[in-house]
């Protein structure tokens, strides 16, 4: 189920605060960047990836393409920094 523009300024509001826990390099959205940012959403549900010096990817297409690898929403792509969301199937932390 797609966001709302609601939610999205919620999430944007709550992902403020947050560090990157997930760092894209100079091998741009690799399957091992996707198993990384699927254990971090699983975790903590709203995440945010930076994209480093190197990457050479374009950050929306990297944006599009990590929500899509791993099954969750692009929230916001702000500068090098996106932030993705995906709820939590048995033990939601975010109430949107």
């Amino acid at each position: 189920m797609p966001l709302t523009g609601k939610q999205r300024r919620k999430l944007r509001a709550m992902g403020h605060a947050l560090d990157p826990v997930v760092l894209i390099g100079k091998d741009g959205v690799t399957e091992g960047v996707k198993e990384a940012v699927d254990v971090a959403l699983a975790t903590h549900e709203l995440i945010k990836v930076k994209l480093g010096p190197a990457a050479g990817d374009d950050r929306h297409d990297a944006g599009e393409e990590l929500a899509a690898g791993t099954g969750s929403e692009l929230v916001q792509v702000l500068g090098k920094v996106i932030l993705l969301y995906r709820r939590h199937p048995d033990e939601p932390k975010i109430e949107i």
